[in-house]
């Protein structure tokens, strides 16, 4: 199973930024699909933004302050984060979809905390 190793969350003021960092660890042939997804306290996670077949896709809430990248060469993705609220406090998680040794996996990171409060 792949590892996601995520970092880049913090405590962050409105209005600030933060920018989230999703690197891989372990073995995969080809990676179909990445993303970045979070959960708010309460409330079930849900997705952010992603990037599949070089088509990158935002959720309304993030649209226009988010930008997800990947480094085709480290195979890394990222998610800046813009012009942050405080509905945009939760866990963030990273996800790669990717296959294996012929099958299809889905992996997710361990999660990174992103408060934004005054």
């Amino acid at each position: 199973q792949l590892q996601l190793v995520e970092s880049g969350g913090g405590l962050v003021h409105p209005g600030g930024s933060l920018r989230l960092a999703c690197a891989p660890n372990g073995r995969f042939s080809i990676i179909n699909a990445v993303g970045w997804y979070r959960q708010a306290p309460g409330k079930q996670r849900e997705s952010v933004a992603g990037i599949t077949d070089g088509r990158t896709d935002y959720s309304n809430s993030v649209k226009g302050r988010f930008t997800i990248s990947r480094d085709n060469a480290k195979n890394t993705v990222s998610l800046q984060m813009n012009s942050l609220k405080p509905d945009d406090t939760g866990v963030y998680y990273c996800n790669f979809q990717y296959i294996m040794g012929g099958r299809a996996y889905d992996s997710w990171g361990q999660g990174t905390q992103v408060t934004v409060s005054a």
